[in-house]
């Protein structure tokens, strides 16, 4: 808004302008807060509805809940929680990458509470696999291999990425300290526990072995951890 001419009245004029430019600020404001507001509501909702189908997806499988059952459960409208994901597989998608959110926090967490005390670290890093792991049961297991093959392709990729990152910092810090055998590089170990995890930790392996994710990628983690580790590693 531009500033009105100085002359006769000037101090009238420039009220007139101050309360105008206020006024219009204001309401610029309020709407900037009432938009943060909206977004905000939005994302809760959004959040809660993730958080409901995580426990229920992960306890009993995804095809036994159904959308009408969540949008009971949180009282919902049917049209709200459809807004948010058009379908189940949408938000079967929201629930994985919220699952893996959490494991990157975890690894975050436990690769960088102990940097100079590697078996804290290490079991650490044991307890808090088994502890994200364990969320999971079989009949999600059984309604991936059957119904969401493609999704678990996303699940894969993302895993890869988590494995490379942080598992290949882990072992390089156990170098420097004696840990974790230097005659072996660590890129190659990674690989090694990457390959492993790829033919194991999938839903018809897991099905066929009759075994649960956590005990399955534990295993692999022990059998991984005793060809790396050093004596030393290995007392610890």
């Amino acid at each position: 808004m531009r500033k009105p001419p100085s002359g006769k009245n000037s101090v009238v004029k420039e009220t007139i302008y101050t309360t105008l430019v206020s006024t219009v600020n204001n309401r610029r404001m309020n709407r900037l807060k009432k938009s943060r507001s909206a977004g905000q509501k939005k994302s809760s909702v959004r959040q809660q509805i993730v958080n409901a189908a995580r426990t229920h997806f992960f306890s009993h499988g995804f095809r036994r809940v159904t959308m009408d059952d969540l949008a009971e459960e949180l009282g919902i409208s049917k049209k709200t929680l459809y807004a948010h994901f058009p379908g189940k597989f949408d938000l079967l998608e929201a629930v994985l990458a919220d699952k893996l959110t959490s494991v990157e926090a975890t690894l975050k967490e436990v690769t960088r509470a102990h940097p100079d005390d590697f078996p804290a670290t290490l079991r650490n890093l044991l307890a808090g696999t088994q502890r994200e792991l364990d969320e999971i049961k079989p009949p999600f297991v059984r309604d991936m291999r059957q119904k969401a093959p493609d999704v678990f392709k996303l699940v894969e990729r993302r895993r890869r990425a988590l494995i490379q990152r942080y598992m290949g910092r882990f072992f390089v810090d156990g170098q420097r300290v004696g840990m974790v055998r230097k005659d072996i590089p660590a890129k190659l170990i990674v690989e090694i526990l990457l390959a492993m995890v790829q033919s194991i930790m999938n839903p018809p392996k897991m099905e066929e072995l009759g075994m649960m994710p956590k005990e399955g990628y534990t295993g692999i983690l022990k059998i991984v951890l005793e060809g790396a580790l050093t004596p030393k590693g290995r007392k610890s």
